[in-house]
């Protein structure tokens, strides 16, 4: 009895728990900072800082408008060490206190934008 009892009862609830362990694992995705995955996206940003990635400064602007202020200070951080500049841009501030800051950035994205824009198509 106590051996069916063990079979019957015991191992299914351990085989139930052990799938659960199964979700511990390294988070997978592409390691990019537009990645929504803030296990990824995070480790991607300090990447491109340390490379001075220009690629990712348009998602790093969109990033400073972030809920979660700590995307927003990895955001800005990753932007000064790529581009030098930070146009105020406090990320603990509120909205409307950000919001001047956000603004420049996206003005100076635009310009930059535009010279690439202009540079090829004056190439052609």
């Amino acid at each position: 009895m106590r051996v069916a009892w063990i079979i019957l009862v015991v191992v299914p609830v351990l085989s139930a728990l052990s799938w659960g362990t199964g979700g511990c694992t390294e988070p997978t995705g592409p390691r990019t900072v537009a990645n929504e995955d803030l296990t990824i996206k995070v480790p991607a940003i300090k990447e491109a800082a340390r490379d001075r990635d220009k690629t990712a400064v348009a998602q790093l602007v969109t990033d400073l408008e972030s809920d979660d202020p700590a995307l927003r200070m990895y955001a800005i951080r990753g932007l000064h060490e790529i581009t030098g500049q930070d146009f105020g841009y406090e990320f603990f501030a509120d909205v409307e206190q950000r919001r001047p800051a956000v603004m420049k950035w996206r003005q100076w994205l635009e310009q930059r934008q535009g010279r690439a824009t202009g540079a090829s198509t004056a190439e052609r």
